[in-house]
């Protein structure tokens, strides 16, 4: 953007508390300059006044050095997109104009830019798509847009300069993957933990590409070839639990731990069904009829038709009378984990990833690896394992090709061990 705007800290400036506070230092000529607070104090010597951040050993009672980073560079952004639509009215002072609007930035819209200006921010634009996408997609797409959105930020924050819609060459795709794999900080964590695994980025890359193109479809920016942003991807290990395994879920003692009981029961539902955490977690009372449950998939927003076992009729009507507990995902994702443990399903699993060109490896209780999408991997193994067609099993599941389904479960060698195992029990032992 080219305006003379920059993150400082006052020289000599320091509080009680040994702290200074982090300023927006906007100079409009050389004599007229104003300074506007960010609010993010941090002990001066934290501070790098070379590069203008928050160095990364800033002692954590002050905060976490790459969220406080974000915070004042948003700012910074919000600052310099108000000098920016000032300058461009002409007949606004950028200096009176920031004075009185900075501390109110909560309430300055962007839409008060120019229409040229908008066109040009790339993170207008992703809200803009978000809104446009809002009516034909669910709320879990919506967040993983925003994921997308909020990944960028802090790329930009990380190298330290502006993206907008000339950015996209193979060199930033390479630089993004390379930040995505190996420094991106994964947020609400207890230990730091730096990249994300190869699906993950293959996600961000995924949706950034279908932003793209809805704002080439849309004349908004001209045509870019994007042939190079390859969308990564690896088969993933997971875990699965046997009938057997299921059963001792349901049938768990939880009398001395009660408010474990909605997690199971939703956690054996959607072994029952199949369906993702986003549907079995939401079933309403008129998707029950004669029997069957039928329900619009919030992500392929298709309607499928599962008859109800008996057991599930047992939680779903009996037990609840169709108005099942709601509960959060990643709520869900830790006290599941503590029912699995409490049934005595312990026994020690390695998962494999890839970690940029590394492969990593993590043993951990089979308990340790359960999670809201271990219901629909279960549904569909055991289902093929026992010799349900894959095309009906596919109805449900919503694959829309066997391969992908076979990836997705791992059956080959599931099957394939299974046959070697009854072959070998039929023989004689030594």
């Amino acid at each position: 953007m080219g305006q003379p705007i920059k993150l400082i800290i006052k020289k000599g400036a320091i509080r009680k508390d040994g702290t200074s506070l982090i300023f927006l230092q906007y100079c409009h000529t050389a004599d007229q300059r104003i300074l506007l607070s960010t609010d993010v104090p941090i002990p001066p010597n934290c501070w790098n006044k070379k590069t203008g951040r928050i160095a990364e050993n800033l002692p954590s009672k002050y905060g976490n050095a790459n969220e406080l980073q974000l915070s004042i560079t948003a700012k910074l952004r919000k600052a310099e997109d108000m000098v920016e639509y000032a300058v461009k009215k002409r007949n606004t002072c950028p200096m009176q104009f920031l004075k009185e609007n900075f501390l109110l930035q909560t309430n300055w819209k962007l839409e008060q830019m120019s229409d040229s200006a908008k066109s040009l921010d790339i993170y207008w634009n992703i809200d803009d798509y978000v809104e446009s996408k809002k009516s034909t997609v669910k709320h879990c797409t919506i967040n993983v847009i925003n994921a997308m959105k909020a990944h960028l930020k802090s790329f930009e924050a990380f190298r330290k300069e502006a993206i907008t819609f000339d950015s996209f060459d193979m060199n930033f795709y390479e630089e993004f993957v390379k930040y995505l794999t190996y420094d991106i900080v994964q947020l609400r964590r207890k230990e730091v933990i730096k990249g994300l695994k190869v699906n993950s980025v293959g996600k961000t890359i995924k949706h950034l590409k279908s932003f793209l193109k809805d704002r080439m479809r849309k004349k908004i920016i001209p045509f870019m070839d994007l042939g190079a942003y390859k969308v990564m991807e690896e088969e993933v290990d997971a875990v699965y639990l046997t009938w057997q395994e299921l059963s001792l879920i349901y049938h768990l003692d939880l009398s001395e731990n009660t408010n474990l009981e909605k997690y199971r029961d939703l956690f054996v539902l959607g072994c029952l069904t199949g369906f993702r955490f986003s549907d079995y977690s939401d079933i309403k009372p008129e998707e029950v009829r004669g029997g069957m449950l039928y329900v619009n998939q919030t992500k392929t927003l298709s309607t499928v038709v599962v008859p109800l076992r008996v057991d599930a009729k047992k939680i779903l009507i009996e037990k609840y009378n169709m108005q099942m507990p709601q509960v959060s995902n990643p709520n869900f994702n830790y006290y599941i984990k503590e029912v699995v443990k409490l049934a005595g399903i312990d026994e020690m699993i390695k998962i494999t990833h890839k970690h940029g060109n590394k492969i990593i490896e993590e043993t951990r209780p089979k308990y340790a690896w359960i999670m809201s999408h271990t219901c629909r991997r279960s549904f569909c193994t055991n289902e093929f394992l026992d010799g349900t067609p894959t095309n009906l099993i596919m109805a449900i599941s919503g694959h829309k090709t066997e391969k992908a389904f076979r990836r997705y479960i791992k059956a080959d060698q599931v099957q394939k061990a299974h046959m070697i195992k009854k072959l070998w029990d039929d023989r004689p032992g030594l």
